[in-house]
C-alpha cells in the first residue's frame, strides 16, 4: 500500500476482522452470511503467523498493532478471529480501543452440553491450551466430564498453504485425533479458526458419529447483537470485503482466494 492510499474513509463504518493468518476467514464467512450488507476489512497477520508458538509479549504486541491500525482506520467494531490472540491479549486490546470488540474463544461450554460419552477434546494451539481462559472454561463447565486438551502442531501451517487434504495433511490429522477417539471422545472443539478448513478431512478420519464444533457462527451472532444494540447494522446496499496482510501478498492472495472460494485482491497492511 502506498502512502497516498493509507486506510481511507472507505473503512469508516466497516467491521474489522483479524487473525494471525488466513484461519479467520472461517469467521469472516460466518459474519458475511449473518451481515450481508456490512463492509468488512480482513487482516491476515501472516508475516507473524502462526501465533500458537510465539511468546505472550509478541502476541500481545501484534494484537495491539493490528487492532489499533483497524481502529484508527475508522472501523466501527473489531472481531478477533484468533483464539490465541483472544486468550492472550484481548483484555489489553479492550483497554486501548473504545469500539465493540467481539472475540472468539474455544467452544467448551457447547461441547460439554452435547457430549454423549462425557469425553470432549479441545484441539488448539499450545498457547491457547496453556492459557488462563481455557483453564477457566474447563473449570466452569467441565464438572463430571473429561476434557482432553490436544495441541496440533503443523495444522495451521497446512491451512496457510491451502493444503487441506493431501496425504501429508491426512497423516498429520490422524496423528493427533486417532488417540483421542480411542479414549472415547465423541465431541471435538475446533479451538483454532484455521481448523474448520480441515473439517471435511477431519470428519472422514473420525467418522460421522463424532461432532465437530466450530464457534464461528456464535461469534457472528454476538457481533450482530452488539451492532444492533448500537443501532449500527446496515440496511442498504450489499457490503464489500477488503483483504490485507503483513505477509507475502501474492502467496496470501492465492490462499485466500482458494479458501474464500472467490478471487480475492489482497493489499499490504502498512
Amino acid at each position: 500500500m502506498s502512502a497516498h492510499d493509507h486506510p481511507s474513509t472507505s473503512f469508516a463504518d466497516a467491521i474489522g476482522v483479524f487473525d494471525s493468518g488466513v484461519g479467520g476467514l472461517s469467521v469472516l464467512r460466518a459474519i458475511r452470511d449473518a451481515l450481508p450488507l456490512e463492509n468488512l476489512v480482513y487482516v491476515a497477520d501472516s508475516g507473524h503467523a502462526p501465533y500458537g508458538d510465539k511468546t505472550e509479549a509478541l502476541i500481545t504486541e501484534r494484537t495491539l498493532t493490528v487492532g489499533n491500525w483497524l481502529a484508527s482506520s475508522g472501523v466501527k467494531a473489531i472481531t478477533v478471529a484468533c483464539n490465541t490472540a483472544t486468550v492472550v491479549a484481548i483484555r489489553h486490546l479492550r483497554e486501548q480501543i473504545h469500539i465493540p470488540v467481539v472475540a472468539i474463544e474455544p467452544a467448551i461450554k457447547p461441547a460439554v452440553n452435547i457430549t454423549r460419552s462425557g469425553v470432549v477434546a479441545v484441539l488448539a494451539t499450545t498457547q491457547t491450551l496453556q492459557s488462563e481462559s481455557v483453564a477457566r472454561l474447563c473449570q466452569a463447565y467441565g464438572e463430571g466430564k473429561r476434557i482432553l486438551l490436544q495441541a496440533c502442531p503443523g495444522w495451521v501451517e497446512a491451512v496457510e498453504q491451502a493444503d487441506l487434504d493431501s496425504p501429508h495433511t491426512q497423516a498429520l490429522l490422524r496423528q493427533f485425533v486417532e488417540p483421542l477417539i480411542h479414549q472415547g471422545v465423541d465431541t471435538l472443539v475446533l479451538g483454532c479458526t484455521h481448523y474448520p478448513f480441515l473439517r471435511n478431512t477431519l470428519q472422514q478420519i473420525v467418522g460421522e458419529q463424532v461432532v465437530l464444533i466450530d464457534p464461528a457462527v456464535a461469534v457472528a451472532t454476538e457481533l450482530t447483537r452488539r451492532l444492533a444494540n448500537n443501532r449500527h447494522v446496515h440496511t442498504k446496499t450489499s457490503g464489500t470485503t477488503r483483504f490485507f496482510t503483513t505477509g507475502n501478498v501474492l502467496h496470501v492472495q492465492q490462499v485466500v482466494s482458494h479458501l474464500w472460494g472467490d478471487t480475492a485482491i489482497v493489499e499490504t497492511m502498512s
